[in-house]
């Protein structure tokens, strides 16, 4: 194998991964778009599959804007359910609600007074 066959086999290689990037990133949007009919979905895939480059060309023309309308929303919501779940899981952020918390658990019987102070003080350190 020559210098240039592998030159080319590299090119072809990456546009050809390039190309399954495009198609999958239109399929995706495709199935995540909840106003667009089972019908059209139907047509732009049949679309997809006969004729690719083509469809694909027109995809990104016409729906476009609204792919990336799309996958900014995803985007936000990924991230404020990330965020949630790391509130969540953090637990008490401020000196008075990890008192609190304490206080509750001091309250229940699950720790003793010593071990309350000792919460108290690395709360309020």
């Amino acid at each position: 194998m020559s210098f240039s066959d592998f030159f080319w086999l590299l090119i072809w290689s990456f546009l050809f991964v390039m190309y399954l990037m495009v198609l999958f990133q239109i399929f995706g949007d495709l199935f995540r778009d909840r106003e667009l009919g089972g019908g059209a979905k139907a047509l732009w895939t049949i679309g997809l599959i006969f004729v690719p480059f083509l469809v694909m060309l027109i995809y990104l023309i016409v729906r476009g804007r609204g792919m990336a309308e799309r996958q900014a929303g995803a985007v936000r919501e990924a991230r404020a359910a990330t965020d949630e779940y790391i509130k969540s899981v953090a637990g008490p952020s401020s000196p008075a609600d990890q008192i609190a918390s304490a206080k509750s658990l001091l309250d229940n019987g699950s720790i003793t007074p010593a071990e309350f102070d000792q919460l108290k003080a690395k709360a309020l350190a």
